[in-house]
């Protein structure tokens, strides 16, 4: 990797950083050369913009969350069950461990989303279609081969499920104590053994 793109993938790991904490609308120009240690000019050289940092910021961000997810699920023994309940307890490591300083950049971005970006609504909207199409997948891969219920809505499920975990996570992080997102997590585990799952 040349050096000029070396200095570009640092610029956005450290803005990414600082993003997930301070917010994008809290987060200046000044406070990215600050942590990257470029000048202004440097910064632009490879951004011609804050919203593009961000909009980059964000994609680093996620591909790492993304990464981490995909890998945990692929992790079990490949039933649809084992993979659920790895997927839904995932979600505790986006509080006592993130991938990102800060915790869900999902969730971190997604209160923030309006109309002076939208190019980033539109990637934190693709993201939580892909999380949901991963659990679609799964419920849908459970039914398929037996293990879940045949009379499962795999869409609904999914919907339920990422609110449920978005909204314990906020209040998690809020309250900075783990509790609200341990119990919805204990809770959907519980549900997937005891309501999907079919008896043997």
């Amino acid at each position: 990797m040349k050096k000029g793109e070396q200095t570009r993938q640092a610029l956005i790991a450290h803005a990414a950083n600082l993003f997930n904490v301070q917010g994008y609308s809290g987060t200046s120009i000044s406070d990215i050369m600050r942590v990257s240690g470029l000048e202004k000019g440097g910064i632009y050289n490879h951004f011609p913009s804050k919203e593009a940092i961000a909009v980059a910021a964000f994609k680093y961000s996620y591909r790492r969350v993304r990464l981490g997810f995909i890998q945990a699920i692929r992790a079990t023994d490949r039933s649809a069950t084992a993979g659920l309940l790895t997927a839904i307890g995932f979600h505790m490591g986006e509080f006592d461990n993130p991938y990102i300083v800060g915790g869900c950049p999902i969730l971190n971005t997604a209160v923030e989303c309006d109309d002076t970006n939208p190019e980033l609504r539109v990637l934190v909207q693709a993201a939580i279609d892909e999380w949901r199409q991963i659990l679609v997948g799964l419920v849908e891969q459970g039914i398929a081969n037996g293990e879940f219920r045949p009379t499962l809505s795999p869409d609904l499920f999914a919907t339920l499920l990422i609110a449920a975990l978005e909204g314990a996570l906020m209040m998690s992080k809020a309250a900075a104590d783990p509790a609200p997102l341990r119990q919805v997590i204990d809770y959907w585990q519980d549900y997937v053994r005891e309501q999907m799952v079919v008896p043997r």
